[in-house]
């Protein structure tokens, strides 16, 4: 099975001449300090940073992964969506008591401390589906969470959603399905995008003749991309929604498989498209003036970018043999892998790098490299130092 392939499968289930610069002037910062953000239950071998806000505030995946934890088709046991505020684990909870399961996609916080994922209930689904990931063949559905309280959020008639991201103005973004049938799909129901909004929903348009799609990100103007597709693959094309309208963001040389992940307030969105010769993916971002792609690291094989400031600096993660690799930064066309920014006692190696602030401050997911939790997966925040940190983690996470 081709990297792509394996990328694809993985996220339907719940993302030229290559530049390294292990210190470049592209970047304001000559280093970050690295927090690891721990685990709530010390069973937990899986944590991954999903949102981050400009107050440094984090919303996590935190849970239990059949090993190898890094593998692109690996199953999720158990998780609960998680936030850390100046390193203080709060367990967001589930709409279904202890024993049901809950988790995040990118974007899920805002600087209000709003924050929105997905859930299991206690409901058997009718349909045999498993729309939250966990094997359990439970209903899933949206939750919106604030100042302690974690509230459902309604669908478009299926039994099934999914909440994605929010941004300051409350707005919601992600998937729902519908009661109807895909006609793609006689088993499925049609997965609709979606956009939560003053207390109600309303399904997104697709393009093409696309008929189901995900909503993956949106900015303070209320503009949000994603992708859509058809029967078993959502992305298809890359999407910009605005005003109800959705606009296809176009891939290389009229290749499909492209899907957009965060957009910044100034209209400038992040995501992947397939390479133009169709072997691979690589990280992408769309602006006014058209498209431009970023390299992949020496040594890996695909990547794809799920976070970008209003600097326009991005980050992102790649891939090796089915598996995350590293995570990097990148800014005027210049990646960076983040490893050789951390010091080179971090005990942390980055595999995945989700989300970038106005701060500057980078999350993501790290393996622990030594000590009780060798081997384990944790959720780390990078905060820039301004420092030189003499050696690097680089030559350690090879």
């Amino acid at each position: 099975m081709n990297t792509l392939r394996q990328f694809r499968i993985y996220w339907l289930v719940l993302a030229a001449t290559i530049v390294l610069a292990c210190s470049s002037n592209a970047f304001a910062q000559r280093s970050y300090t690295i927090a690891d953000q721990g685990a709530l239950t010390e069973t937990n071998n899986f944590g991954m940073v999903m949102g981050l806000n400009n107050e440094g505030w984090t919303e996590n995946m935190d849970g239990l992964g059949k090993p190898p934890v890094l593998s692109l088709s690996t199953s999720v046991l158990s998780g609960r969506a998680v936030m850390n505020i100046n390193g203080v684990n709060i367990d967001l909870g589930t709409l279904g008591g202890e024993s049901e399961n809950s988790w995040t996609n990118y974007g899920g916080i805002n600087d209000r401390g709003e924050a929105v994922g997905m859930s299991e209930t206690p409901v058997p689904d009718p349909d045999g589906e498993d729309f939250c990931g966990f094997h359990t063949q439970k209903t899933c559905r949206g939750f919106y969470w604030r100042d302690g309280h974690i509230f459902g959020l309604p669908t478009l008639g299926g039994n099934n959603a999914q909440a994605a991201a929010i941004n300051n103005r409350g707005q919601i973004v992600a998937i729902s399905e519908t009661g109807a049938q895909d006609p793609g799909c006689p088993t499925n129901k049609i997965i609709s995008p979606t956009l939560w909004e003053r207390g109600e929903v309303r399904p997104l348009p697709t393009v093409d003749k696309d008929t189901i799609g995900f909503v993956q990100g949106i900015n303070d103007r209320g503009q949000a991309v994603g992708s859509t597709g058809s029967c078993g693959n959502l992305a298809v094309h890359a999407v910009l929604w605005e005003d109800h309208t959705a606009v296809e963001l176009k891939g290389l040389n009229g290749n499909t498989g492209n899907a957009a992940y965060a957009i910044n307030d100034h209209g400038q969105a992040a995501g992947y498209v397939t390479s133009a010769d169709r072997s691979t993916i690589v990280p992408s971002i769309w602006h006014d003036n058209g498209l431009t792609t970023l390299p992949i690291l020496p040594g890996d094989g695909a990547a794809f970018a799920t976070g970008i400031n209003n600097r326009g600096q991005v980050v992102g993660s790649t891939f090796k043999s089915g598996s995350w690799s590293h995570g990097f930064i990148g800014q005027d066309g210049v990646v960076t892998d983040l490893n050789t920014l951390i010091p080179e006692d971090s005990n942390l190696c980055i595999v995945a790098a989700s989300n970038i602030n106005e701060r500057g401050q980078v999350s993501g997911m790290a393996t622990v490299v030594s000590g009780p939790d060798m081997g384990k997966v944790h959720a780390i925040l990078l905060t820039p130092s301004h420092e030189s940190i003499g050696g690097s983690m680089a030559a350690t996470c090879q």
